[in-house]
């Protein structure tokens, strides 16, 4: 099931008229609501776009590594690894 949130947000100055020129008639977006939806879209793929370079460059170096630094490894080291990073 969808959860929906509603927010406030107060801008003032060269933000508010930023938005309100991004609205409306003139603007590319109906309402503000809208614009905020796509904004958030568009950090979470950029987000998610980083995280993937993040780990394509990982996997580089790690099959660039010599095979004499390998050394084998449980799954539960690798989860134990994972909960200590992310704190879970």
């Amino acid at each position: 099931m969808r959860r929906t949130t509603t927010m406030t947000v107060r801008l003032s100055g060269a933000l508010s008229d930023y938005v309100a020129g991004n609205v409306g008639e003139n603007g590319s977006y109906e309402n503000i609501s809208e614009y905020i939806r796509d904004l958030i879209r568009r950090d979470k793929e950029r987000s998610e776009r980083e995280a993937h370079e993040r780990l394509k460059a990982e996997l580089v170096r790690a099959f660039a590594a010599p095979d004499s630094t390998f050394h084998p490894l449980l799954a539960s080291d690798v989860i134990a690894r994972h909960k200590a990073r992310t704190g879970e």
